[in-house]
């Protein structure tokens, strides 16, 4: 089934194809966001593609054109929440000048190699740049998002682009938990990142919300693998059994979207942080998304009015940036497994179409410097300036 619906507005235009066949996928995509001028193409596709096949289709069709994207968890596309697609957005050139580069071998990536790196970007971003750079340019992050090399990333990113935003996502395989992959230069790559510098003549606005609030219940990392972000006990018991009893669920029923309803979080300063279990393993340890360690205090947390937050969110951002063109959202997985379990699939994929969101469910939320998960992290573009 083809659901290709190309949105023509400034300064974006937005596609989607539930086509199965990459070639054709490739070639609704390409239809949809075949125009002159355009600075870059970013997309989020599916795992359930031939990736070889979609890199082929696509680099041939876009020949010319910087295209940038990753595997997703799931889609967000002009349509709201999909799965097994590919959905993408056209920047142009009038009103962004983009920069995009490829971070390999991301454990030996270095505060220098960042250094370098940023300098570059900016150099490359000043040439064409459409607008002061200084408040009007922000940091879009595409990563691996089996690397568990997130935290050391953004660490030495954030450290060199000073008052520049940053944020990204992490890239899924649709909790195949196996492959995950960033797109760049015509192919996918694994172990990588892809960074992308955007300056911009548009109001824009970046944010992270999540909808948890903290219990009074806790449990302490009495023992860790911090290298692999396993959680080898909690409360001096092996750490599933001590949250399969929290919980009151089996711990051989212990699954994705009984983490995403029973969420842990860990306090810094005075915000909590969601810290989310990607599985339990057969040895009674958990492994986690997000950096985690021996003696951190985790806190029970639940769930609350998600699509409340969602519709208050857009709400202040119309308020600040009037609509919006384009809204680059990065929504965890477990906040899509929470909708899909209450039913509330179609209600959220009408706030989103409504609000212009295109992006992916995520392994992970990168903003401010650090990574995240149980939020829905993106950039808010609004009306140009500088006419």
């Amino acid at each position: 089934m083809l659901a290709f619906a190309p949105i023509k507005r400034e300064p974006v235009i937005t596609a989607v194809s539930n086509e199965k066949d990459p070639e054709r996928a490739a070639q609704y995509l390409f239809q949809g966001l075949n125009e002159a001028n355009l600075s870059l193409v970013l997309f989020f596709c599916s795992t359930d593609y031939d990736l070889q096949a979609l890199s082929t289709a696509l680099g041939e069709r876009f020949n010319g054109v910087p295209v940038v994207g990753c595997t997703t968890a799931g889609e967000i596309t002009p349509l709201g929440y999909s799965s097994g697609s590919i959905t993408g957005i056209g920047f142009r050139a009038d009103y962004f000048s983009i920069q995009s580069a490829l971070v390999e071998d991301l454990s030996r990536f270095t505060f220098a190699d960042a250094q370098v790196l940023v300098h570059d970007m900016l150099d490359r971003v000043k040439e064409t740049q459409v607008a002061p750079i200084k408040g009007h340019s922000f940091v879009l992050a595409l990563l691996d998002g089996l690397s568990i090399r997130e935290e050391q990333l953004l660490n030495v990113l954030n450290a060199n682009l000073g008052s520049i935003p940053l944020l990204g996502g992490s890239a899924g395989d649709d909790l195949n938990f196996k492959d995950t992959h960033v797109y760049f230069d015509g192919q996918f790559h694994s172990d990588a990142a892809i960074l992308i510098m955007v300056n911009t003549r548009c109001d824009f606005e970046v944010f992270s919300i999540h909808h948890l609030v903290d219990t009074p219940e806790k449990m302490v990392v009495t023992a860790a693998d911090s290298e692999q972000r396993r959680v080898l006990e909690l409360n001096a018991v092996p750490a599933a059994l001590e949250y399969s009893r929290s919980v009151g669920v089996p711990v051989e029923e212990l699954d994705s979207l009984t983490f995403a309803l029973n969420p842990l979080s860990v306090r810094i300063g005075d915000r909590y942080y969601p810290r989310a279990i990607q599985r339990a393993n057969d040895d009674m340890s958990l492994s986690f998304y997000c950096a985690i360690e021996t003696g951190i205090v985790l806190t029970k947390s639940k769930p609350q009015a998600l699509t409340e937050d969602l519709q208050q969110l857009f709400s202040q951002l119309r308020s600040r940036l009037g609509e919006p063109q384009l809204v680059i959202g990065y929504d965890c997985i477990f906040r899509r497994l929470e909708i899909e379990h209450h039913g509330q699939v179609d209600q959220v994929s009408r706030i989103l179409e409504a609000n212009r969101v295109i992006g992916f469910s995520t392994y992970g939320e990168q903003f401010d410097g650090m990574h995240l998960n149980q939020t829905f992290t993106g950039v808010a573009i609004g009306g140009a300036r500088f006419e």
